[in-house]
C-alpha cells in the first residue's frame, strides 16, 4: 500500500495521505510502529474510517482500553469507543488522564463530522515544550511533583478497571501504583490523593517531556487542592511561563471527515479550540500499546 508521509506541525508529528486502497486495517503493522515511535502523533487522512474501525484498528496495538469517565459509549464497542461530548469551549491543554493513576499509553480520535468553524484539536510536543522551559523552572520541576485530588464514584472507577471489576480489584491495583492515597467512602466512592512528576520520560526513546495536567487540572481538581506535593501553590506566575513557552508550538488538527489520530500520551499534550456546531462529531479510544 503506498503512503505519502509529512511532516505535521512545529513538533515531531506525522500526516499520513492515502495513495492507493483506502482501507486502513490493511496499512503494514511493524512499519506504523516505527512511525509511531518517532513521531508521537501520526494523523491518518483519505481512508474510510468510523468508529467501528478506529476501534478494530486500536485493537492490533493494544492490549486493553480504559474509558473516560465523563464520555457517553457508543453502541457495540464494549464501552471503549466514545463519542466527544463534554462541552463545546476551549479545552486547556493536558495529558490524558494524567491527574489520576489510570493514565493509558495512547489515544485515537475519529472525525465523523468536523465543526464548520473552530473545534479543532490542538496538540503540544511535550518535548519540544520541556525543552523551551528556562533552567530555573526546569529544576523547579524536577525537585516538586505534582499533587491531585479526585473522587470516584462506584460507577467511575469501574471504567477504568474494566468490565466486572470490584472494590477489591480496585484497591489491588491502588496498592501497587507509587504516589497512591486513598480512602474509600461507605458508598464505595473512592476519594484519591495522587502525587506523579510533572516531567516524564517518554515511553519510546526516554526524552524529558512536560506532559501532565497541571494547566488542565489547576482549578478543577477536589475542592481546587491541587498543588505541588509539599503542599506549596502553584502560581500563577509559574501557570502564565508554562504557557508563553508553549505558544509557538501548538499546532491544530483541522479535522476533514474520516481523519484518525493516533496520539502518544508519554509525549504530547492536546485541547480543543472552541466551537458552537452542535453536528460535530468526534470519537475516541484509550489504550494500553502491546509494543
Amino acid at each position: 500500500m503506498t503512503l505519502r508521509i509529512e511532516p505535521f506541525g512545529s513538533g515531531s508529528g506525522r500526516l499520513v495521505h492515502r495513495e492507493g486502497p483506502d482501507d486502513i486495517l490493511q496499512l503494514p503493522a511493524e512499519e506504523l510502529i516505527a512511525l509511531f515511535k518517532s513521531a508521537g502523533l501520526v494523523i491518518f487522512r483519505g481512508f474510510t474510517t468510523s468508529p467501528q474501525v478506529m476501534h478494530d484498528f486500536a485493537g492490533r496495538f493494544s492490549t486493553r482500553f480504559n474509558r473516560d469517565r465523563l464520555r457517553p459509549v457508543v453502541a457495540g464497542s464494549d464501552g471503549y469507543v466514545q463519542m466527544v461530548t463534554e462541552g463545546m469551549g476551549y479545552v486547556e491543554p493536558h495529558a490524558e488522564q494524567a491527574n489520576s493513576p489510570f493514565r493509558p499509553d495512547a489515544l485515537w480520535f475519529c472525525c465523523s463530522v468536523p465543526a464548520a468553524e473552530g473545534g479543532e484539536t490542538l496538540a503540544w510536543d511535550g518535548v519540544r515544550l520541556w525543552e523551551k522551559l528556562r533552567p530555573e523552572l526546569k529544576q523547579l520541576f524536577r525537585n516538586k511533583k505534582l499533587r491531585f485530588f479526585q473522587r470516584y464514584s462506584n460507577d467511575k472507577w469501574q471504567r477504568f478497571m474494566g468490565n466486572g471489576a470490584t472494590l477489591a480489584d480496585v484497591q489491588t491495583t491502588l496498592d501497587g501504583i507509587e504516589g497512591v492515597s486513598y480512602y474509600v467512602s461507605p458508598d464505595d466512592s473512592i476519594y484519591l490523593e495522587y502525587v506523579c512528576p510533572a516531567v516524564v520520560k517518554t515511553r519510546y526513546g526516554g526524552q524529558d517531556a512536560f506532559a501532565n495536567s497541571l494547566l488542565s487540572e489547576r482549578k478543577n481538581t477536589l475542592g481546587d487542592l491541587m498543588s505541588f506535593d509539599d503542599g506549596s501553590a502553584i502560581s500563577d506566575d509559574i501557570v502564565s511561563e508554562v504557557q508563553e513557552a508553549m505558544k509557538d508550538l501548538e499546532d491544530a488538527i483541522a479535522w476533514h471527515p474520516g481523519d484518525l489520530a493516533f496520539i502518544d500520551n508519554s509525549r504530547y499534550l492536546h485541547g480543543r479550540n472552541a466551537y458552537t456546531d452542535t453536528r460535530r462529531k468526534i470519537f475516541s479510544s484509550l489504550s494500553f500499546l502491546n509494543f
